[in-house]
């Protein structure tokens, strides 16, 4: 140590061990290290600080948000569906209140849960294993059982105090007619993860009808509870849209009895039919056999029952075409009712050979006894005046190969692809009598409409009105597409028809009292797996409309227009036999719902149906 003057300095020294001395620990240079941290430390906040308030600030205010928050959905109610019913409406699509069954864990004792498991079983009918590895859960609070358990059911099973069972409520469809319309209709159904409508109305409406969920936003405290002193962000659900069906209940439950009483009569696979308002084109009854119940199609396995082959399922219609064959003659000028044809049994296209059904041959017959009697050379005859690009065009005017529009989904435009190449003489052949291209029952009773409104096609429509749910409503009204034939030429074949079914070979769809006309078809159908003709199975149709003006009342006008089909009836050959008298009933029915008066003298006798029918 050295001394200068009063003072004393004092060194750092390193001794010859290397242990160090007194500098590190010098007060003054602790406080120097500590201050140089606390910098360091307070740079660091201040740039997490700014990344938080700027670059990321979005992130983190929505994230804090979300903690002071709580959003509840309010559901919006699904609209409802209606049809007719004698000037009221039945509802046959609504929403019921069901309720749930669920259970919890932490209420069951370990030793109960067996029991408890076996119990519940017993009494929601489900199985006891499932209901016990759910509540073996540790700590699950809510496990679902069941569903759609009706009020009172629910009632008694809170009565047996099963511990861990609960309940809560849930909205569900129903509907009050079962299997009333079935296809029109459609249902409501779950995918596992978004329950929408499937099939029918329920699917083509589902926007307007499911509605629009609304939205409550509230700010919440610090332990969680309402803020009073902050505004709640409220958004009002929006209700969905009722539906009122065109259809009429009573003409549609006398229709689906009728068809499914003759599906079952000819053992037929499928029955289907429609009736049209001939001056509006107002769907008022729209039928399948089989069908299946709404409120249980959970039930069904083959999932092609869900769809509605009268807009869905294009096939070859057979000798119903006929009649439109004759239609663009008589529009075009080439023919009258009366124009005659000298039948030599076959007719040649290119290398091939049309011939008659059974190789008859008719001989010098006029147009109303070739339709009459379904001659298929005939026709093949007129297709020949008017050329392939007429027939073409024709074709296409009736609505063939185009979607007609109505309001159910999955629609079907049918295949006019073999009338592409003009000229493939015979396929234009084949397709003036039905075969070869492929229409839709709904194309048919559109086209048919036509034919009975005086040539002028209406629009279809199976949905009457809409009503929004603030009472602000929508009314469909009847819409003429466009016009297909002169009303000369729709006069001359509503008589040719009404020939076909008063001393033809469909007098089994003749109504006794007034003047029906229509026309059969009976069509082979193509293997899917050969592609060529099923010599077992067929297709049979009848198409017509009533009541048709005559000489007692010249200024009757046809009101309705009636399509049945069946697939592969297997207890009878024709449609003339088969399809034919179900019309008829139908036709008959209708003619009553509507009280429309007889124009003619009725006369009782047993209706004759040649032994050997060419339909």
């Amino acid at each position: 140590m050295y001394v200068m003057g009063a003072r004393k300095y004092n060194t750092t020294t390193i001794t010859g061990d290397g242990r160090v001395a007194s500098f590190l620990f010098d007060p003054g240079r602790r406080l120097f290290i500590v201050f140089g941290l606390f910098c360091v430390l307070t740079f660091a906040i201040l740039v997490r600080l700014f990344f938080m308030q700027s670059v990321h600030y979005e992130r983190y205010a929505d994230k804090g948000l979300r903690q002071h928050t709580s959003e509840r959905a309010l559901l919006a109610r699904r609209g409802s569906i209606s049809i007719k019913d004698a000037g009221e409406l039945y509802p046959i699509a609504v929403n019921r209140e069901y309720f749930r069954a669920f259970v919890s864990e932490p209420d069951v004792d370990d030793e109960q849960k067996n029991t408890v498991a076996t119990q519940i079983a017993g009494s929601l009918s489900v199985d006891a294993g499932d209901v016990l590895a759910k509540l073996s859960k540790e700590g699950d609070l809510y496990e679902v059982i069941a569903r759609k358990i009706t009020k009172e059911r629910m009632e008694e099973l809170r009565e047996e105090k099963i511990p861990g069972l609960h309940f809560e409520p849930e909205i569900r469809r129903f509907y009050p007619g079962d299997s009333l319309g079935a296809h029109v209709v459609g249902f409501v159904g779950s995918d596992g993860e978004n329950t929408r409508g499937r099939y029918g109305v329920e699917s083509s409406f589902e926007g307007e009808l499911r509605g629009e969920a609304g939205l409550v936003e509230e700010f919440r405290d610090a332990r969680g509870g309402w803020n009073s002193v902050m505004d709640r962000a409220f958004s009002p659900e929006q209700d969905g849209k009722d539906m009122i069906l065109t259809i009429e209940r009573s003409l549609q439950q006398s229709v689906e009895k009728i068809l499914a009483e003759d599906t079952e009569k000819y053992d037929a696979e499928r029955g289907s039919a429609i009736v049209m308002e001939v001056g509006t084109g107002k769907i008022i009854a729209m039928a399948q056999v089989p069908t299946f119940s709404l409120n249980e199609y959970g039930q069904v396995d083959d999932l092609s029952l869900f769809s509605n082959i009268a807009v869905s399922d294009a096939y070859e219609s057979g000798s119903v075409f006929k009649t439109f064959t004759l239609a663009m003659g008589l529009d075009a000028g080439v023919i009258t009712p009366g124009s005659t044809y000298d039948d030599k049994g076959f007719v040649k296209a290119d290398v091939f050979t049309i011939r008659n059904s059974e190789d008859k041959v008719y001989g010098v017959q006029t147009m109303t006894k070739i339709l009459e009697d379904s001659i298929n050379t005939g026709v093949v005859h007129v297709e020949k005046l008017l050329g392939n690009s007429a027939f073409k065009e024709y074709a296409e005017q009736f609505g063939f190969g185009e979607r007609t529009g109505i309001e159910l989904p999955v629609e079907a435009a049918g295949d006019l692809n073999n009338l592409s190449n003009l000229r493939r003489t015979v396929e234009f052949y084949t397709a003036s009598f039905g075969q070869g291209i492929t229409v839709t029952p709904l194309q048919l009773v559109v086209a048919y409409g036509a034919l009975a409104n005086n040539g002028m096609m209406m629009q279809p429509y199976i949905v009457d009105r809409v009503i929004s749910s603030d009472g602000g409503e929508h009314v469909n009204e009847p819409h003429e597409k466009r016009r297909v034939i002169s009303e000369k030429a729709s006069e001359e074949i509503s008589e040719m028809l009404y020939q076909v079914v008063a001393g033809g070979h469909a007098k089994l769809a003749d109504v006794p009292g007034y003047r029906v006309g229509g026309k059969t078809g009976t069509a082979q159908v193509v293997n899917s797996e050969t592609g060529k003709y099923d010599e077992e199975k067929k297709n049979t149709t009848f198409v017509g409309y009533a009541p048709i003006a005559g000489p007692n009342d010249p200024e009757t006008i046809p009101e309705y227009v009636v399509l049945v089909r069946y697939d592969n009836p297997r207890a009878v050959e024709w449609a003339a036999t088969s399809a034919s008298p179900t019309f008829g009933r139908i036709m008959k029915s209708l003619l009553d719902f509507r009280d429309i008066p007889p124009t003619e003298e009725i006369i009782f006798e047993d209706a004759i149906v040649p032994e050997n029918v060419i339909d």
